[in-house]
């Protein structure tokens, strides 16, 4: 019924930014690998488009992050040269709110505590050195050289092409439909045909929960919506003049990039409009409301003028409840691996992640500190 079996050392699910990095790192490691993904690769379905993906060195977050940050960026050097492309571009980072706020207070924390070279700048600093940003009087910023952003999709594209000059095995357009235990392994059920190998890793991001139930609940997709805006000075937003930024203003918490290649100002804010979201049900259309969100920001905060809206584009968050993400084994099948909710700030460290999980596969563990994503943590919450 489902055509001959095919035997692999390891399944990927999903081959977005997690699952073609994970791919990529087995394959070096000559592991037989099989990467599946129900879409093309790479696609605008999920968590991992929009010509530009943030990276950041300064991680208000928690400071724990920064030691995977700083293999991240090793990684990503690594991944360009085999490439023979640029995938990484340096800008420097603002995260930028109220002296009191997480933003501000958390990224200088983890400047300090991981000695990384930073500039704080009052809201008149600021405007004066980046004047498209016009932030409230009472903004406090931390200026971090090393941030800038990712080309996602060049990232995905080249992981996966990578690995498959390693030996691995890319299907697109391939849907799975179940996974069990097999004997010492796993078997893989998609709808063309029946997988087994020995190990198998979960990387699908918003649809975490749907194949692996215990997910439930612990990782909720959300409908996210990035816009970019043509502004009346485009000089002032150009990458050799504004850097990435994280802003927590009355409104929320916003994050934007400079302009780049044909692309105007790009700017999110997190948590969009609070839409939970069954990821095969999302509302993928932009709509008036969506624009109104973002046009708040680029109006009250920057000097863009009266930008034109370039464009509109729907994702994905898929959320803890803390926010961290999920890297661990499950619970019940100690052969399968779990990459999971990224809660919208996980695609610069795919290079990383990707090799942590090529870890667990290969060892069961992996040297790199990886306590605060334990799945059992949110159980307790």
């Amino acid at each position: 019924m489902y055509g001959k079996r095919s035997r692999y050392d390891a399944i990927v699910a999903g081959v977005g930014g997690m699952g073609s990095a994970t791919i990529y790192h087995l394959a070096r490691r000559r592991w037989k690998v099989l990467g599946l993904d129900r879409y093309s690769i790479p696609h605008e379905m999920g968590s991992s488009h929009g010509f530009t993906r943030m990276i950041r060195l300064a991680y208000h977050e928690h400071p724990s992050y920064v030691p995977l940050l700083r293999r991240a960026y090793e990684l990503w050097r690594v991944l360009e040269r085999e490439a023979g492309r640029r995938l990484l571009h340096i800008t420097g980072s603002l995260d930028a709110g109220p002296p009191t706020s997480q933003v501000f207070g958390g990224s200088l924390e983890s400047c300090r505590l991981h000695d990384l070279p930073h500039q704080v700048l009052t809201s008149p600093e600021l405007t004066a050195r980046f004047p498209a940003l016009r932030l409230p009087p009472e903004t406090m910023a931390v200026l971090q050289p090393d941030g800038g952003f990712l080309e996602p999709e060049a990232c995905i594209v080249s992981h996966a092409a990578l690995a498959t000059t390693h030996g691995a095995s890319v299907c697109q357009n391939e849907s799975i439909v179940a996974w069990e235990p097999a004997g010492n392994g796993v078997r893989v059920v998609t709808d063309r045909q029946k997988y087994e190998a020995a190990r198998l890793v979960i990387c699908v991001g918003a649809w975490a929960a749907k194949l692996v139930p215990e997910l439930a609940g612990l990782v909720v997709p959300e409908r996210q919506v990035l816009g970019w805006f043509d502004p009346t000075y485009p000089e002032l937003f150009a990458s050799d003049r504004l850097p990435v930024f994280v802003a927590r203003v009355n409104e929320g918490g916003y994050y934007g990039f400079p302009m780049f290649g044909d692309g105007g100002f790009k700017i999110g804010r997190y948590h969009h409009l609070g839409e939970t979201v069954d990821p095969d049900c999302i509302d993928r259309q932009s709509h008036p409301a969506d624009e109104a969100v973002l046009r708040t920001f680029v109006e009250r905060y920057t000097a863009a003028g009266p930008a034109v809206t370039r464009g509109l584009k729907v994702c994905m968050f898929a959320n803890t409840r803390d926010e961290h993400f999920i890297l661990d084994h499950h619970p019940g099948c100690p052969g399968v691996s779990i990459a999971a909710g990224f809660s919208g700030h996980g695609f610069k460290f795919c290079s990383v992640v990707g090799e942590v999980m090529a870890d667990l596969v290969e060892h069961g563990a992996t040297t790199h500190d990886i306590t605060r994503f334990r799945l059992s943590r949110l159980r307790e919450l």
